[in-house]
């Protein structure tokens, strides 16, 4: 017998402003039943589901949970760029001049993310890199 991830949970201040921002993100949609004001919000999307709970302001474990995005229909630095227009910050470019590494961004209330490289990127130019579950988030958590 073996688990499955049903959802990734990230703690929020305003769990329906957050989850409409992944929602763009993503091209995901909110479940039937989520209002404006719900204290959990879910984003279905193509790869996973997040849910998005409201916790109070001060909660030791408010942010916690870190994702990495891999671009599906794009380059990394295009959906990079997407990111911050919706209104992601940059927080750690890991970049190289080679094409190859991450960035590291924070979604509108300050939770990193990374975005990878896409399958094409990688299979075009295969390199040997460090994942981005190593030093860049644990840098990028104590930002938050």
């Amino acid at each position: 017998m073996t688990s499955l991830v049903r959802h990734v949970t990230i703690n929020s201040s305003d769990a329906y402003r957050l989850a409409a921002f992944w929602a763009k993100v993503l091209d995901g949609t909110f479940a039937p039943d989520d209002l404006p004001g719900d204290p959990e919000i879910t984003v279905r999307s193509a790869g996973a589901e997040l849910l998005f709970v409201t916790v109070p302001d001060g909660t030791p474990e408010k942010s916690g949970v870190h994702l990495d995005l891999q671009p599906q229909d794009g380059s990394r630095d295009e959906e990079v760029e997407r990111l911050l227009a919706l209104g992601a910050t940059l927080v750690a470019d890991h970049r190289r001049s080679d094409g190859t590494g991450w960035a590291t961004l924070a979604d509108i209330e300050g939770n990193a993310f990374c975005v990878e490289r896409s399958a094409a990127e990688r299979s075009a130019r295969p390199a040997e890199e460090p994942q981005p579950a190593t030093e860049p988030r644990a840098q990028a958590q104590t930002t938050n």
